[in-house]
This record gives structure tokens, sequence and C-alpha cells, in this order.
């Protein structure tokens, strides 16, 4: 992309509960943040790009903004739904159908784990894969976890150690669902869901939304002092062979998930590599999923997680910075806004406006990893 897009402004409705709030409410609440940090009125919109699982049509918050007659797309690509609003955002300009565009993310989810229904045939798998309890993400995350634990020395300490981190930079966060930081001895010692993830392992489907208002990078200068470029933005989905969510079997020889190839691809794309990244932010449905995230985008070796963590390395303070604002265990996950909760931290951090979570040392890069079902991913390079 080298550069060729900025972000200008930013915007969130705080992730949580919120009784009596439409998900397309939030997201109007998110956008209206964003247009007044860019400095600019709906009417100035060029183009839009929503997403959201619970709401059909994103696309009818234009009652709420303005029936200007703007072009906006919906789109959702499970927990990667964020990244690709902002890279979609992002192509439209470059393609030459606007300059300025916006990216909104919204989502509003019942209690409970996340499932896809009843009937699975409508996904290609069997009413077995529901009735065993793998339609259920926890079962399917456990399994993954405790593997890797087994194939790279990972030890239930690393659990609780990540979880612990993410809860004290949620603490640090106003805008985190949970801000109350837990002991070591309270994650470690709470009911167990699926052997070895624990209750506060995991995150919780949540409700909030975020938005981000884009531009052309030459024109940035215009509406901010503090714009942040979009070095990369790549998305892919998985290949043959690449253990993922929802499916309804182990290959026999693996292949590199769909967040290897993303983050592998961006960094390639962004002519940087893992080692001058300053803020990091990784999907973290569950502490197993930040652990291994951390080898698959290129942080670190598989197994090289264990010292890291106990280390210090991925705290606020430490030389890989990891989910500073509590991540999706601390704010929980409104799908359709969570990629872009990630991408408001990380300019956040870069415009050194984080608050007690700031990133020390003036960090100059970001980047942002998501992945959902069933098995797709999106990585983002940010610098100032």
């Amino acid at each position: 992309m080298s550069t060729d897009i900025a972000i200008i402004g930013i915007g969130l409705h705080p992730f949580g509960r919120h009784d009596g709030v439409l998900a397309i409410e939030m997201g109007v609440t998110a956008a209206r943040r964003a247009l007044a940090d860019a400095g600019v009125g709906w009417s100035d919109m060029d183009l839009a790009c929503a997403g959201s699982l619970e709401v059909l049509q994103p696309d009818t918050m234009n009652k709420w903004m303005g029936l200007t007659g703007i072009p906006f797309t919906n789109l959702f690509n499970g927990c990667a739904t964020g990244g690709n609003l902002l890279l979609t955002t992002a192509h439209a300009i470059n393609a030459g159908a606007g300059d300025l565009g916006i990216a909104i993310g919204m989502d509003k989810h019942p209690r409970g784990a996340f499932s896809v229904g009843d009937d699975l045939a409508g996904l290609g798998l069997g009413q077995w894969y529901g009735e065993t309890g793998m339609a259920v993400n926890p079962q399917f995350f456990s399994m993954k976890t405790k593997r890797y634990m087994h194939d790279h020395g990972i030890s239930e300490d690393c659990l609780h150690r990540v979880a612990m981190k993410a809860f004290k930079n949620g603490s640090l966060n106003p805008e985190a669902w949970r801000r109350k930081a837990l002991s070591y001895d309270e994650i470690a010692t709470s009911p167990m869901v699926c052997d070895p993830l624990r209750k506060y392992h995991f995150c919780s489907p949540s409700e909030g939304a975020a938005a981000m208002v884009l531009c052309k990078a030459d024109r940035a200068h215009r509406y901010t002092s503090n714009p942040i470029f979009i070095r990369a933005d790549v998305f892919k989905t998985r290949r043959y062979g690449s253990f993922e969510v929802m499916h309804p079997s182990v290959p026999a020889n693996s292949t590199p998930g769909p967040s290897v190839q993303a983050s592998q691809a961006a960094f390639e794309a962004a002519g940087i590599g893992p080692e001058e990244i300053d803020v990091i932010q990784v999907q973290d449905t569950e502490v197993g999923h930040e652990i291994m995230h951390m080898a698959e985008c290129g942080f670190c070796k598989d197994g090289e997680q264990e010292a890291l963590v106990r280390q210090g390395a991925t705290e606020i303070g430490g030389r890989l910075p990891i989910n500073t604002d509590g991540g999706l265990l601390a704010n929980g996950e409104p799908v359709g806004a969570s990629g872009l909760r990630q991408i408001h931290e990380v300019c956040l951090q870069l415009r050194g406006e984080a608050g007690a979570r700031q990133v020390p040392g003036s960090p100059k890069t970001g980047f942002t990893h998501v992945y959902g079902f069933p098995g797709v991913s999106c990585a983002t390079v940010l610098s100032r």
C-alpha cells in the first residue's frame, strides 16, 4: 500500500453490555466520534463500509447519519471483519471511488459462547459436529491450544500469565468492558471450561462499535497534524491442510494457517519486519490464541512464548507490548467491531494518546492481526 492511505479520524463506542442500545446506534456513535476526530462531517464522506454479524444491513445507519446518497458497502468475514473493512475502504479510495471514506464495525451479541446454531448443513458440516460440542467455539479452542502446548512446551503457568496481563491492561483502559485486574490465583483457580482453558482464559461476546475515517495520504495534513499511515493491509483465507475453526478433522500434513500467510505478506508489502514493530495487537479469543499468534505473526519462534511471557516482554513496558488495551479478554468481542478496535488502539499509541497504558519510547510502528471463522485472517502494518 506504500503509505498511500492515512487514518485521519478514529472513534469508539465503549465495549461491554449496553442494555437498551441497538448495535446500529453504537455504530452511529463510533462513526460520529471518528468524524469529529477528523474534523469532517458525514456529508464529506464519499464512501462507507460497515460490518456486523448481528445487524443484517448496517448501511441503514444512514437513517441517523444523513441520507446523502453515499455508496455504502456491507461485509462480514467473521472475527476478521474489522481488518477487511479497513482494507476495503482503503482499496476503494485508491481505486478512485472518492477522497474520504469511513469504515465502521458494530455488534451486539447475547451472553454465552459463540455458536453457529443447530443446522450445520449450510456450512458443509454434519450434525455430529455440533452434537459433540465442536460447534461451540471453546471446545475447538481448547483442543488446538492443548495440542500446541504439547508440541511446543507451553505450560498452564503461561496461560495464566497471559490472562493476568490482559486484565491488568484492561484496568488501565477506560473504554474496556472489564476494568478490574485479576490476580494469578484468581485466574488459575477459576472454573475449568474446556481443559486446559479456564473461565478467565476466554473472552466473552460483547457489544460495541469502532470507526475510522480514511483519506489519501497526500491529503491527510489538511485534516490532522498526526495522521497514521497504512503501510500494509492483507486479508487471507485458509489453505488445504491448515487446522481452523469449524474444521471437521485434523490434517495429516499441516499447512501454515491464514495468520501466517497474512502477516508475512503484510510485512513484505510494508517493507519492514516484525522486529521493527513497536506496538502489537493479535487476536486473543482465548489465551492460547495470543500465544500461538505471537509465533504465527513472526514475533517469536514456536515455544519461545513461555520465556517471553515470564520475562515480561509482552507487557506494556516490554520489548513486545501485546494487546495494550486488554485485548479481547478485557474488552469482549463484538465481532464486527473488534478488528477496528485494534486499529483504534494502535492509532492512540502511535499518537501518544493512550494515557495510563501508553507504550514508552514514542512508538512509531504498529501491527494488528485478526483471525476468525472459518479460517480467515487480516494483518495490518501502521506507522506515523
